[in-house]
């Protein structure tokens, strides 16, 4: 599975120059409101130094990261739920992807002209959060009215479930609470999924500020309250983008930080979503394999190939220290090579090797 988030925010909060540094993807980054109108797609590679460990051991000839998709929607305004701006067509976009990340401004900057004539990002948030609001209201007003209408043919024990989960959630919208606040049972979930509410999905708050805000903590003024939020200087990503890799770790090392923007990204946006990542390796290809955590062994072995799920019959696990280190053979002497079944749950950084009948 691939991870999708959506970069959103207000107009000249530096969405674009965020998107074309993290993809090194080139799109329009004018100053003047909806320079974005289509979504741009950039697929990023998953930083990993483990999975570059166990390729350079097992003599890889294909290096396979895990990915992570970013779509940089149009910029969002006030009335976005009631059709300002480009409106519905952005609210769309976002409900496709698996994460929100709401670009924010700090940073001071006289020649790019902000939508409200304004640096607030607290004020930036509200706007956002109560556009999504609106709209997830909208619908969930519009699925109830329908399912009212149902139940006046008749009412199942599920249709009773659902209108109640939807009663739920409605209350909590009109009362200003995101949609994720309420609890939901497993029976209920896959009807909520459907929904595709946009107050459902997990969000990150990425504060765009410069490097004085960086080095400072000035960045966190009006964001104290957010969570989980990221720093990131979108045109500190952009010079780094266009550095060789080891430059721009000299250059993150002499301001001080240990990792750069995307990384940040991925790795709470992962962490947001509940992911983690197994490893197969060996001569022909080492690669990093996207699942939910909590996932036993034949589901993760289903991410390979479908069939192998249903043929599943052991894994031999290996920590993926651990096979760097002592190989697959020197693992096994080792008593490093565990042997799981069917129930076993399968564990950030395991190297398997997934055994299936025919």
């Amino acid at each position: 599975m691939s991870l999708q988030i959506g970069i959103v925010g207000l107009p000249n909060v530096g969405k674009s120059t965020l998107f074309t540094a993290l993809t090194r993807k080139q799109v329009l980054a004018a100053n003047y409101p909806f320079a974005t109108i289509d979504p741009n797609v950039g697929v990023v590679e998953v930083p990993d130094d483990r999975v570059d460990q166990l390729a350079a051991h097992s003599k890889s000839q294909k290096v396979i990261h895990a990915t992570v998709e970013f779509l940089d929607i149009a910029g969002l305004v006030r009335g976005a739920s009631q059709g300002e701006g480009l409106g519905n067509k952005f609210l769309s976009n976002i409900r496709e992807t698996d994460a929100i990340a709401m670009v924010v401004r700090a940073f001071p900057d006289p020649n790019v002209v902000h939508v409200a004539n304004r640096v607030d990002p607290r004020e930036d948030v509200e706007i956002i959060m109560t556009e999504l609001a609106i709209a997830d209201l909208e619908t969930v007003t519009r699925r109830q009215e329908g399912m009212q209408g149902k139940a006046r043919a008749g009412l199942t024990r599920e249709l009773e479930r659902e209108l109640a989960a939807i009663e739920a959630i409605r209350s909590a919208l009109a009362e200003g609470k995101p949609a994720r606040t309420v609890p939901v049972t497993d029976e209920d979930a896959p009807f909520v999924r459907s929904l595709q509410l946009l107050t459902a999905k997990p969000i990150l708050y990425v504060v765009n500020c410069d490097e004085a805000q960086l080095s400072d903590g000035g960045w966190e003024n009006g964001v104290e309250h957010l969570s989980p939020r990221i720093p990131v200087s979108a045109k500190l990503e952009s010079e780094l983008a266009s550095l060789a890799p080891e430059e721009a770790r000299e250059m993150l090392a002499g301001l001080g930080l240990a990792e750069s923007g995307l990384d940040r990204i991925i790795r709470v946006g992962f962490d947001a979503l509940g992911l983690m990542t197994f490893f197969t390796s060996g001569p022909e290809e080492t690669r990093a394999w996207t699942i939910r955590k909590g996932t036993k062994a034949p589901q993760a072995a289903g991410t390979i190939h479908t069939d192998f799920e249903k043929a599943f019959i052991r894994a031999e696990i290996i920590n993926w220290k651990d096979f760097v280190e002592l190989g697959e053979s020197g693992a096994r002497e080792k008593g490093k090579l565990r042997i799981e079944g069917k129930e076993y749950v399968m564990r950030d950084g395991d190297v398997a090797h997934f055994r299936v009948g025919v």
